[in-house]
């Protein structure tokens, strides 16, 4: 990898050591979330995915997964229904937004290709636009399943304060959608490409004074197959600003994505307008059968 960090897995217990440091500085606040470097290094020797992103010797970024079943066909056997859940990716904030997250994902896939999984999974807050640009935008995963409450109150400075609803996505490693995002033979889809396909904005926002926005009362069910959502661009300042309005946002997005879900609609894409005063981030849904697996 470019500036000089090298992407590699983990199986050292000094090294694990290292991880449960680097989670006190991303998930600062409660160390009982921390896990333990003897669990790291049973999952990393018992089949699961531990990769570090190291910086001179330095762990600077990590990602920590293991081997699930999918739930949706509990009658199968399992070895027909082996996934890969990816419990964690944590960049320390020194060396965000420098795609450490992107590649340690990649690596992720090469990992899980090899071990014969197609499906990997994980979930993230639907409200973080940093997240949502990585996990659907670069990596091609697909969303229909909204967790509410998913991790209880949850009492890392990150996430205090707020419900933790979530999102779990489906990442299919095999698929070409998710192969283009590696080769990048295609140029990403914009707004005016979607608009231009009859994509309508579901939830109209009232921007206010101080650069935020605020959700609208209502939103409009959409007639045509591509749905467009607004969420902030930037929820941890927003809930630094005003957690009402914060909070505000996780109910009123709870309820919208709910109902697009309910009524067959799936995650497909999303875009950060950045060249908006202030930026404006949006979530494309696309009705149709299947998750693009």
């Amino acid at each position: 990898m470019k500036d000089g960090i090298e992407i590699r897995s983990i199986f050292l217990y000094e090294e694990m050591v290292q991880a449960e440091d680097l989670q006190r500085i991303v998930w600062s606040g409660s160390e009982t979330d921390i896990v333990p470097a003897h669990l790291s290094l049973a999952i990393s020797h018992n089949g699961g995915v531990m990769l570090g992103a190291f910086d001179q010797g330095k762990l600077v970024g990590y990602l920590l997964g293991f081997l699930g079943t999918d739930s949706e066909s509990p009658d199968r056997m399992a070895m027909t229904r082996l996934k890969h859940w990816s419990h964690q990716v944590g960049v320390h904030p020194a060396y965000q937004n420098r795609g450490i997250g992107f590649e340690l994902k990649r690596a992720q896939r090469e990992v899980v290709l090899k071990q014969g999984i197609r499906l990997v999974t994980w979930t993230y807050d639907p409200l973080l636009s940093r997240n949502a640009h990585l996990n659907i935008r670069r990596l091609g995963a697909v969303c229909d399943t909204y967790l509410q409450r998913a991790y209880g109150e949850m009492r890392d400075a990150l996430n205090t304060g707020v419900e933790s609803d979530r999102f779990q996505v489906d990442w299919w490693v095999t698929s070409p959608r998710v192969s283009s995002r590696f080769e990048m033979g295609q140029k990403p889809l914009t707004m005016a490409h979607y608009l231009e396909a009859g994509a309508e904005k579901v939830n109209p926002t009232i921007p206010g004074d101080e650069g935020h926005l605020y959700p609208g009362e209502a939103f409009n069910t959409p007639k045509g197959v591509i749905a467009v959502v607004e969420i902030p661009p930037d929820f941890h300042e927003l809930k630094r600003f005003d957690l009402g309005v914060a909070k505000r946002w996780r109910e009123h997005s709870r309820e919208v994505f709910t109902s697009l879900f309910d009524a067959g609609y799936l995650v497909t894409d999303f875009l950060f307008l950045k060249g908006e005063a202030p930026p404006r981030s949006y979530y494309v849904l696309t009705q149709g059968e299947g998750k693009l697996g």
